[in-house]
Formats: structure tokens, sequence, C-alpha cells
């Protein structure tokens, strides 16, 4: 069973990769045999996996993104595996919203996911050799949130975006495919982690009574990655512990 999970000799671009769920992403396509590069802005002292290669970008700017994207397929000769796992969450009262928390959420968590993918796309297309773009998404692109407006739409909106490009590019042999994390330890939730009433509540909200850890996600997008899943596209994959699918 190892070929069919094996990424020797793909190469994978993983946004948001220096921490989190991202970080475990990298170095999980990196011990499956990737080559792998990660764009992320602002990268922590001794957070650097070695065999990794790392640009400092900030993906809300699209001149940044554009030409560290051209770079990186300059120094990796090419892309295999495009991982949109860069995202932001900023909460206010819907009826308060400030436009400007609306509007880098969505420079961030759609644009830029857009711009990669249409940047990879280009690519795979002309190397004749298919490729996987995985974009991470949340089960709060199908459930609602509270004080969260921007998070929601562009999650969900990204969700749909992936199934057009999954159409446009079936043809390429282009897969293109959601991972959708339920509540995950990671920086980005540390708040709700730290309360221990929210902590166990949302615990609870899961079939399997805990919350993710960063490396749960690895297996799934390994497997989106490869050729285990190369009948697969234009799905979503929850990574949930079972909260979507829980009633009462």
């Amino acid at each position: 069973m190892e070929p069919l999970f094996s990424l020797k000799g793909k190469t994978a671009l993983v946004t948001g990769g220096g921490r989190g769920i991202g970080a475990a992403l990298a170095d999980g396509l990196q011990k499956h045999g990737a080559s792998v590069a990660v764009f992320e802005c602002n990268m922590k002292e001794g957070a650097f996996i070695k065999g990794i290669k790392y640009y400092d970008v900030d993906i809300s700017n699209r001149h940044d993104l554009k030409s560290n994207f051209e770079k990186f397929i300059n120094d990796l000769a090419g892309i295999d595996i495009l991982v949109n796992n860069a995202g932001i969450t900023l909460h206010s009262p819907s009826e308060d919203y400030p436009e400007n928390f609306w509007d880098k959420s969505v420079e961030i968590n759609l644009s830029a996911v857009f711009l990669l993918c249409k940047m990879s796309g280009q690519y795979m297309i002309k190397q004749r050799r298919g490729g996987s773009i995985i974009n991470v998404t949340s089960i709060g692109a199908v459930q609602g949130f509270p004080n969260n407006p921007a998070y929601v739409a562009t999650k969900g909106a990204v969700r749909q975006l992936t199934r057009g490009l999954a159409y446009d590019w079936g043809k390429y042999n282009i897969r293109v495919n959601n991972l959708a994390p339920g509540y995950t330890h990671t920086p980005m939730n540390q708040k709700s982690w730290d309360d221990p009433a929210l902590r166990a509540e949302r615990a609870g909200r899961t079939f399997l009574g805990r919350w993710a850890e960063p490396e749960d996600m690895v297996g799934p997008v390994v497997f989106l990655a490869s050729d285990a899943s190369r009948y697969v596209t234009g799905t979503d994959l929850y990574v949930d512990g079972g909260w979507n699918a829980k009633g009462i």
C-alpha cells in the first residue's frame, strides 16, 4: 500500500505553513516524500523544519503573493500539490461588523485562495501531469457560528469555488477538494482552548469527545494529495470528530 500514498517526486506548496495545522501538513507531506515549500509571514524563531523551503509572504498583498509564487516555481521547478491552508478569523457582532474586518477576511480567506488556485492550475495544465489542490475550509463553511460573518461567508465561498474548479480542471486530471477541520488545538483557537467551559463544550459536540490536534489533519491531506484519492474530486472531507454529523 505504501506506493499508493507515496508523494515521492511531487512538489507541494502549503500556505500558512509556519504554525498550527499548516506546519503539521508541511511536515507530513515532506515525510511522505514530497519536496515542500511554505508561504508564511512573521515566522517565529525555531519554527523552521529542516528540508522545507520557506518564503516570507503576505498573501493579502497580491504583488507579494504573485512574485513569491514565481520564485517558488523557479526554485522547485513546478507544482503538483497546493494546500491553501492560511486563513484568519475576526470576531465581532454582525450588526456592528467592521468593514475592514470583512475586507481583510475576503482578501486572505477567499481572494488569495483563488489566485493561488489559478496560478497553480496554470502551471499544472502546462506540466501535463495533473495535480491536487486542497483548500482548507471549516465546519463553519456549512454551519452557522456566532459573531463571525466574514469567516463563515468566505469559507462557504471557498467550498463552492472548489466545486467550480474541480469541474473546469477535471479534464486536465487536476483534482480539487476541500479539507474541513473541526475545532483544532492551534494558536487561532487558543482563547477557546484556554477557557475550560468552552473547551469542554466544543469537545462534547463531537462523537470522539475531544478537539483535533494539527497532526490529525496529516493523514487526510496525504490521502487527498496522493494517488490513493485519484478518483476523488470536488468533495468535502470533514475531519471534525463527527461534529457535522452529530445530532442531539
